[in-house]
């Protein structure tokens, strides 16, 4: 009998045993499904989307982005509007839905571009709260497919940018370029540090007495001159402005401002005349008739010219024969000559001779 008893109070002990393994691990499993409270009352509330946007069941319900709740079952809702082919039912505790007015909306959102998705909740501004059972408007997905679509292409540009930035560094660590050639070439770090020093150099010649940026630098007088000059300067730009002189009563005198702008008056009236063809210069510079004399003229007098060079007539002989031309340089002579003789003898020429019949 003894061995009995043991024997069912050991069995009594691993009955025990299991029924605490069972509880415990009945306990985890609604504690990983998300129901912290076990003797809390969930109630259901769903909604209609138009595409599931690759969420899945169990994930995140959030009320204004706090995690109230889970996905409980993702189904096609077999109706024909676009904006309601998918159902969504949601598992919430029931005290929460006091907080989730009957304006609210729910939407897919995630995390991050490649996160994992999850039913947003935003609530609104209705005094009358929802119920268990009752539907809650949904937000399109379109703009979160969009949105991972872009965060896509940005990733695939942040891609090739990288594979550009990598090759870029493979060819400076190579020596080529500029950039590879000065990390890599002596002597262009050598040229590199010798620019350096000139340019140090030059800095130290600024900074002494030395040189003309250095004398206007430190030396007072040249300092001084330059103050003279600068001061000279203002007092032509007060006297522009307090109107002396020609460029300042063009400034500021009404009276000469106004015969400058009659004179261009007048000037541009002149253009207009000549482009008009009135006057003289205009029909000069308009009539075909007075551009057909002129050129008629020019072109006799370029004849001239040329029977000049030919040497025909007096003219044309004198510039090409010697011999007139000769002839004329002593009959010039000869009345040089004649005119010196009578201003010394005149009374030689002028004899007057009395005669009677």
């Amino acid at each position: 009998m003894p061995l009995q008893a043991k024997a069912r109070w050991a069995r009594l002990k691993v009955g025990l045993l299991a029924i605490g393994a069972m509880t415990i691990l009945a306990i985890l499993v609604f504690l990983i499904t998300g129901n912290t409270n076990i003797f809390e009352s969930n109630a259901l509330v769903y909604s209609y989307m138009s595409d599931a946007a690759a969420l899945t069941k169990g994930a995140d319900v959030n009320l204004n982005g706090i995690p109230v709740g889970k996905v409980r079952s993702i189904t096609l809702s077999g109706s024909k509007d676009p904006q309601r082919l998918v159902r969504l039912e949601m598992e919430v505790p029931e005290r929460t839905l006091r907080d989730i007015p009957v304006d609210s909306v729910s939407q897919i959102s995630a995390a991050n571009v490649l996160g994992t998705k999850y039913i947003n909740i935003k609530s609104g501004k209705s005094e009358t709260t929802v119920r268990p059972g009752q539907e809650i408007p949904s937000i399109n997905t379109e703009e979160i497919q969009d949105l991972v679509q872009q965060g896509f292409g940005v990733l695939n540009s942040l891609q090739h940018t990288v594979e550009r930035m990598d090759r870029i560094i493979g060819l400076v660590e190579s020596g080529q370029g500029s950039i590879g050639k000065l990390l890599v070439d002596e002597t262009l770090y050598d040229h590199f540090l010798a620019i350096v020093d000139q340019v140090k150099q030059l800095a130290d010649v600024l900074g002494s007495d030395k040189g003309t940026f250095g004398k206007l630098i430190y030396d007072r007088e040249l300092y001084d001159d330059f103050r003279k000059t600068l001061g000279r300067v203002d007092n032509v730009v007060e006297g522009l402005q307090q109107g002396q002189g020609t460029a300042g009563k063009l400034l500021k005198d009404p009276a000469m401002y106004n015969e400058l702008q009659a004179t261009l008056t007048d000037i541009h009236k002149i253009v207009t005349d000549l482009n008009e063809g009135k006057g003289d210069a205009g029909k000069l510079l308009k009539s075909d008739e007075l551009h057909k004399e002129l050129a008629d003229s020019i072109a006799r007098i370029d004849q001239m010219i040329d029977k000049i060079n030919s040497g025909q007539g007096t003219i044309g002989q004198l510039l090409v024969n010697p011999q007139l031309y000769d002839n004329l340089n002593g009959a010039t002579r000869e009345m040089h000559l004649l005119m010196q003789d009578f201003r010394a003898n005149p009374k030689k020429f002028l004899r007057i001779k009395l005669a009677i019949f």
